[in-house]
This record gives C-alpha cells, sequence and structure tokens, in this order.
C-alpha cells in the first residue's frame, strides 16, 4: 500500500500540479490521500490517474531505498509529513527514476508486487480532494 501511495502521489503531482498528499490513512486494505486542488476530478479523469497508476505497476520498476541527511532531505524531497525529531538520518524510498521521497513504511522491493490499484471514491469538498484506494 505503501508504495502504491507513492505512485498515487507522483501521479496527481504531475497531472494536476497539486503536490504531494497532505493527509494519507495507509492500510491493508484501503486507504486514502487527501489533495488541496482547485477542483474535483471528473469520472474520466479519475479514471485516467488509475490507469496512469496501473500502466506505472506493470512497468516492473525496482523499489530501493537509500538515507540522506536531514539537511539534503529538506533541500531535495517534500519533508512536510516528517515529525521534528526524525533524526539526521532520513530514509528515502526511490522507485527507479519516477519517484523518491521519504518513508518509513513497508514497500515492496518492485512495482509488480503491487497488485491492481483501484480508486474507490473520489470526493472533493471545499478545495480538498480526497481519493479512497485499494489494491486487488
Amino acid at each position: 500500500m505503501h508504495t502504491a501511495e507513492h505512485l498515487l502521489n507522483s501521479v496527481m503531482d504531475k497531472m494536476y500540479h497539486c503536490g504531494r498528499s497532505f493527509n494519507s490513512h495507509i492500510e491493508s486494505r484501503k486507504s486514502k490521500c487527501d489533495y488541496r486542488i482547485k477542483k474535483g476530478l471528473s469520472d474520466k479523469e479519475v479514471s485516467a490517474v488509475e490507469r496512469t497508476v496501473n500502466e506505472i505497476i506493470k512497468l516492473n520498476i525496482p523499489v530501493g531505498e537509500e538515507l540522506v541527511s536531514r539537511r539534503e532531505a529538506d533541500i531535495r524531497y517534500f519533508t512536510g509529513k516528517l515529525p521534528e525529531n526524525a533524526g539526521e538520518n532520513i530514509r528515502i524510498i526511490t522507485i527507479g527514476n519516477f519517484d523518491a521521497c521519504p518513508c518509513i513504511g513497508q514497500h515492496v522491493s518492485n512495482t509488480s508486487e503491487i497488485g491492481i490499484f483501484s480508486i474507490t471514491a473520489a470526493d472533493f469538498n471545499e478545495g480538498i480532494l480526497r481519493i479512497r484506494f485499494k489494491l486487488d
């Protein structure tokens, strides 16, 4: 689920320039991500996001990790969700050249291990788009 979240965040930012989710709740059965965005997504746009994430999953991209200094992480990555006491060494999860960001969650070693990504709902309210998703 954590790796799928990374892909969704990257796709959303690349398609809608909304940045990574500012709030998320990741669980094994279903998850959600919240984005600050100007408008809700049409059914066609939601389908395009879902299709794009699944296309990336099928590319069999290796997932890795590296440790960088907190200073380097603050310069190169979105660290807005990191707690102040995250420490001096920050774990960066990389998905090939497609995505890289700090994360403490468990990840697959290759995108092909994720399964099928499905968006179960996309709700827009007062500038916040909430996307709920699951993996099959």
